[in-house]
């Protein structure tokens, strides 16, 4: 089982201590795993479903507080932790392949009307101003606690590709607006 980026953030939280879904849910939540990992509505317990099938996780405790229903609480296995580890080395070793959507627009830049591109990139930069911004509160907030910094790592490279984002977008946006670079609209097989 190839261990997806939302698998490795259940077992990363599983190695830290025993959890039920629903406590994994709201840490991934505080920790804002969205980030790195696409978590909607089912992945999580499907993930937890694939690791328990893998042998990766398993069955530590039920509990039951009052009339809630019934929780069961996951650690990870022997197995779980060298497969983490193994991911691990492997993510932050290999260069893989991404494919963005946003280099694929770009690529598509020319066949919009320039005005319309630049309103396009404009809303872009104006978004990533924002993201930027709660990136900078993050990241003091994460600075203040007595958190070692390699704990928030994931979070720093986030902040910083954004940021480096927002700059070469407005770079393009000035560049397109100044004539550095030309607009060459695309041409039609009619007017070819």
């Amino acid at each position: 089982m190839k261990l997806t980026p939302l698998a490795m953030a259940v077992l990363e939280l599983l190695i830290e201590k025993p959890m039920h879904p629903y406590e994994m849910a709201q840490v991934l939540r505080t920790r804002n795993i969205e980030a790195r990992a696409n978590v909607k509505p089912g992945s999580l317990y499907h993930a937890v479903e694939r690791l328990e099938a893998h042998g990766h996780i398993e069955v530590v405790d039920t509990q039951r507080e009052g009339r809630r229903p019934e929780r069961t609480v996951y650690g990870v296995t022997e197995a779980g932790r060298d497969a983490f580890v193994e991911r691990a080395k492997a993510m932050i070793g290999t260069i893989a392949p991404e494919f963005p959507e946003y280099v694929s627009g770009l690529s598509a830049l020319n066949e919009l009307d320039r005005e319309e591109a630049l309103d396009e990139l404009r809303t872009r930069a104006l978004r990533l101003r924002a993201e930027d911004a709660a990136d900078q509160v993050i990241m003091e907030n994460l600075a203040a606690k007595p958190l070692p910094a390699i704990y928030w790592l994931d979070v720093k490279f986030l902040a910083d590709r954004r940021a480096f984002e927002l700059a070469w977008t407005n770079r393009l946006i000035e560049d397109i607006t100044t004539g550095r670079v030309a607009w060459v609209p695309a041409v039609s097989e009619d007017e070819a």
